[in-house]
């Protein structure tokens, strides 16, 4: 071998004679002004976020504000890094706000929450990738984007990953469109909680232990109801759950689409359900949730707002655990898993209930006492794997009937 020769390998090995290559970053700080701008910022002003890949080490506040556009250079030119935080919850938090735009930035490995805005009204996340870089782990924060308690919100465009509760999520608010954004590697991918006039649609979500959940939980600021799911595409939600035990998605059994918990006013119609291997969707009431986890051990005062199972429920005498006004139809359902997983106990009784085949549909059969119509109203499907547990009653009337759910023509979906 010739100087020369040994002389371009070493550079090569070493990177010693190009540019550094595309994964290391120079890490820049502007930790301080930064912070110092967005409290700073004057109403209807607009915050720039340069290219480049910069560190944080305390949580960004910005409160009280309206008309602000904050911007980044593309979610892979602008990226803010909180995995050397050492104060704060939060990555970015946004409060008490109004006409809030957040766009094209990633926000990334924060201790909590990489960005949550509460208690704003008109809020727009436009192409924001929220991300824990180490892949899925219990160690993660809880929400990736985390609006809660705002009215008039818009997420599009954005990805979520990584997240130890749910990636794209909307709580305890009104008036929100979630639609064309991408989940995956979270516990739950997409997931709207008490919230009420939301539309969720053009999303892709998998290999999420849950695919998408709409739920209506007890206690909190109010009830959700009236939403419209609508050309999805959910499909290898099969991870396992890496949730902290207690926290209610804790109870989400991997290899689920949807689930339909305790909600009312809804409509979920062409999309398209693929390949989850516990049940395509699930239309389940608090009560089977309680049942389930009555023996697990509650978590109480959870950081960053995660909301954990209540076996109390009953006390909240406001709250209605049980589904109703559900429609479900024109969406398309196919699995090329011949059974139903074995790794869980969900899993195992849909095996044995459902005669070995993995249900696209699953109802719990459970009902408020005197009212024996549950206003599930399924058609338009195709042929589909239908099971109702009946697991009020120990599975005594189990039935794989949907024909008897089968209400064409029949307006019980969204109030208008």
């Amino acid at each position: 071998m010739t100087k020369l020769t040994i002389t371009l390998v070493s550079c090569f090995l070493l990177f010693s004679c190009s540019e550094k290559p595309q994964s290391v970053f120079e890490w820049k700080s502007i930790e301080r002004s930064l912070q110092t701008e967005m409290i700073s910022v004057e109403d209807n002003g607009s915050i720039t976020l340069p290219e480049g890949h910069f560190i944080f080490t305390k949580s960004l506040i910005m409160d009280g504000k309206q008309g602000i556009v904050i911007k980044g250079a593309g979610m892979n030119k602008t990226v803010l890094s909180f995995k050397n935080q050492t104060e704060g919850a939060q990555g970015l938090l946004i409060t008490n706000g109004k006409n809030i735009t957040l766009e094209d930035f990633t926000i990334e490995d924060a201790k909590g929450d990489n960005l949550k805005i509460s208690e704003t009204r008109n809020v727009i996340l436009r192409r924001i990738r929220a991300q824990w870089t180490a892949g899925p782990s219990n160690a993660n924060g809880a929400y990736a984007l985390y609006p809660v308690m705002c009215t008039n919100v818009l997420m599009e465009e954005c990805e979520a990953i990584g997240s130890s509760d749910a990636g794209i999520y909307v709580g305890q608010s009104d008036s929100v469109v979630i639609r064309n954004n991408k989940a995956y590697w979270n516990v739950a991918g997409i997931e709207s909680e008490n919230s009420r006039w939301v539309e969720i649609y053009g999303n892709e979500a998998w290999d999420n232990t849950g695919g998408l959940l709409i739920f209506d939980l007890p206690a909190l600021t109010q009830y959700g109801h009236t939403t419209k799911v609508y050309n999805n595409f959910l499909h290898d939600n099969n991870h396992e759950n890496f949730a902290t035990p207690g926290n209610v998605v804790a109870t989400i059994p991997p290899g689920t689409g949807i689930i339909i918990l305790a909600t009312h006013d809804l409509e979920l119609t062409e999309n398209k359900i693929v390949n989850n291997t516990t049940v395509g969707t699930a239309v389940v009431s608090y009560e089977l949730v309680a049942a389930l986890n009555k023996d697990t051990k509650q978590t109480p005062n959870a950081i960053g707002g995660v909301q954990t199972m209540n076996n109390n429920y009953q006390m909240d005498s406001l709250y209605n655990p049980y589904p109703f006004r559900i429609h479900i139809h024109h969406n398309i359902y196919e699995n090329s898993n011949w059974f139903p997983t074995l790794s869980h106990d969900i899993g195992k009784l849909f095996f044995f209930k459902s005669f070995m085949s993995v249900p696209d549909i699953a109802f719990d059969g459970i009902r408020p006492e005197g009212k024996p119509d549950a206003e599930l109203c399924l058609h338009d499907n195709g042929e589909i794997t239908f099971i109702d547990l009946d697991a009020a009653h120990e599975f005594k009337n189990l039935s794989k009937d949907a024909g008897k759910y089968n209400c064409a023509g029949v307006k019980i979906g969204l109030k208008q």
